[in-house]
């Protein structure tokens, strides 16, 4: 299943996921520091959407209260 979600509070404008059956196959974001975020992509590929929520919910960027991660796993709660 693809989806797009659009994050607030954050520099990325979009997320774009893949995620079947639990597991996410791809996640690609549009804007924000695009070195880190495609590393983030990286590394969430293939695991189970449930850890990928557990690891990124309520990590904060700065002194902002959400970052991208953490609006990763808020997309990721809405596939469930």
């Amino acid at each position: 299943m693809k989806y797009e979600f659009t994050p607030s509070g954050v520099c990325s404008r979009k997320i774009y996921i893949d995620a079947e059956d639990g597991i996410v196959n791809d996640v690609t974001f549009v804007g924000g520091c695009n070195g880190n975020l495609k590393g983030i992509g990286s590394l969430v590929k293939g695991m189970p959407v449930s850890e990928v929520i557990d690891r990124l919910s309520g990590i904060k960027c700065g002194m902002k209260a959400t970052s991208c991660p953490d609006q990763l796993a808020k997309a990721l709660k809405e596939l469930l």
